[in-house]
């Protein structure tokens, strides 16, 4: 019998890289926006592989 995880989900692979590219892009966000649209954005994008591993 084979176990499975999350972590072998294509879904929960591209929600990851999603991250990835969210942290990546609002690293060039100026400083006064840190608590605003950047912070938001990556709690959002986070949230998605985290619901996918919740199942």
């Amino acid at each position: 019998m084979s176990s499975h995880s999350y972590q072998d989900l294509v879904a929960w692979q591209k929600a990851m890289d999603l991250v990835t590219n969210c942290y990546n892009i609002t690293e060039n966000y100026p400083n006064s926006e840190i608590y605003g649209l950047p912070n938001q954005l990556r709690r959002a994008a986070v949230l998605i592989p985290a619901n996918i591993a919740e199942g």
